[in-house]
């Protein structure tokens, strides 16, 4: 035999050794207990939040826009300036308004001096009828006369008519050109802080009959809120007067408190038609002290708190975890074999949920981990409630957290290996 063919052999013989060595181990390590931590389940006071990302903005702010068209004259103010209602904030160019005003005055006089000659001809048209009418009755003037001057006071006064219409008009157009002169002059609607400015001396204000055109944001930074995105599937838990807790970016070592103040009723769509589509809600959150370290635009986090159990039936939220029919079978009952009549008696069947699986807990029982179907609550963080499944007092597993995922089955037994306090 050559050395090649020896070498062939040994590898083989190795190869084979390694295999029963693999498959000993498994068969060994199968019959060994799982070693676990467990809890003893206990009546945990259990906050549910909900969290959401957004900005800080102040409750008041009104946004200053131009009602008429104009080149910006006179601009007083700057960002960061207090103004008090009142205060004169933008002057527009105003000539052509004034020469508009002026054209609509004279028209006004001009109309309102021809409805004056109009109501003159009637006066003189009614006398010319009563006479006629004198001179009809006494037989001395022809029926076709008096129906003639009839007509005339008619027309008369339809023609006044419509000569006090036109007065109408051209006092309104007058109105309108008053007003819009007026409005190329714009004074704070109230008082606060001008925290954002948009506009320079000489730039073009559209006006807001074309399209938004904000020139400056009078804010009120005493009273400041956060303006926070809540997920579909969580907005449903939040409430009016829903307290949260509201972290700051820019200020990380200082907590807000604040109260849910507004929801909004209709869902906001970012990425539509894409993987990254989120539908979301926008919920302000009235800050309770904002003191004056907060800024509009400021990225802020919250947590809002939707429900409170202080005497709940609580376990660690890694405890609860799902399985199939199928893994929930005891090891005793293999595959083809059915499982003792006594255990089938006393054990309640499990009811999955539509898409299969079984939410279950770990109890430790005699050495050994029995699954009990859970009815969960409301959950924190940390700790979920349990409704019902499990009663107080009762040794939930709680990790590790691969032997609760995956490798512990119903009926395995088990090491208890509690870190010593």
């Amino acid at each position: 035999m050559t050395k090649k063919k020896k070498r062939i052999i040994g590898v083989i013989v190795v190869v084979v050794i390694l295999i029963f060595i693999i498959i000993f181990s498994s068969g060994k390590n199968g019959d060994q207990a799982n070693s676990v931590q467990t809890e003893k389940a206990g009546l945990k006071k259990i906050v549910e939040t909900v969290t959401a990302t957004g900005r800080i903005q102040p409750v008041t702010q009104v946004k200053i826009s131009a009602d008429v068209a104009g080149k910006i004259t006179i601009l007083p103010v700057k960002e960061g300036d207090w103004v008090e209602k009142g205060t004169l904030l933008v002057q527009l160019e105003k000539e052509r308004y004034a020469a508009a005003l002026e054209q609509a005055e004279a028209n006004l006089r001009s109309v309102e001096a021809n409805a004056q000659v109009v109501k003159e001809n009637e006066t003189r048209a009614e006398k010319d009828y009563i006479r006629l009418k004198e001179l009809y009755d006494r037989q001395l003037e022809s029926r076709a006369a008096l129906d003639q001057a009839y007509a005339a006071v008619q027309v008369e006064k339809a023609r006044y008519q419509s000569s006090l219409e036109q007065v109408d008009q051209a006092r309104a157009a007058m109105k309108q050109s008053r007003d819009d002169l007026s409005k190329t002059t714009i004074y704070a609607p109230m008082s606060g802080t001008i925290s954002t400015l948009n506009k320079e001396v000489g730039e073009i204000a559209l006006g807001s009959q074309f399209q938004e055109d904000v020139i400056m944001i009078i804010s009120n930074l005493s009273s400041m809120e956060a303006l926070v995105n809540v997920d579909e599937n969580d907005i449903v838990r939040v409430s009016l007067n829903d307290s949260a807790a509201i972290e700051v970016d820019a200020l990380p070592d200082k907590l807000f408190t604040g109260t849910v103040s507004e929801i909004a009723n209709s869902a906001k769509i970012s990425g539509s038609g894409t993987t990254e589509q989120k539908t979301e809600f926008e919920v302000k959150i009235a800050i309770a002290d904002p003191g004056k370290e907060l800024r509009q635009g400021m990225t802020a986090s919250a947590d809002i708190i939707t429900e409170v159990k202080p005497e709940a039936l609580g376990i660690p939220i890694q405890s609860v975890t799902v399985r199939t029919l199928q893994q929930l079978q005891p090891p005793e009952a293999g595959e083809g074999e059915a499982p003792a009549e006594a255990d089938s008696l006393e054990k309640p069947p499990y009811v999955p949920d539509k898409d299969g699986f079984v939410p279950i807990v770990f109890v430790v029982e005699n050495g050994v981990s029995n699954a009990r179907q859970v009815k969960t609550g409301i959950q924190s963080e940390t700790y979920i409630e349990i409704l019902d499944g499990i009663a107080e007092g009762d040794e939930i597993v709680t990790g590790s957290y691969r032997a609760i995922s995956q490798t512990l089955q119903n009926g395995s037994p088990v090491v208890v290996d509690n870190p010593k306090k």
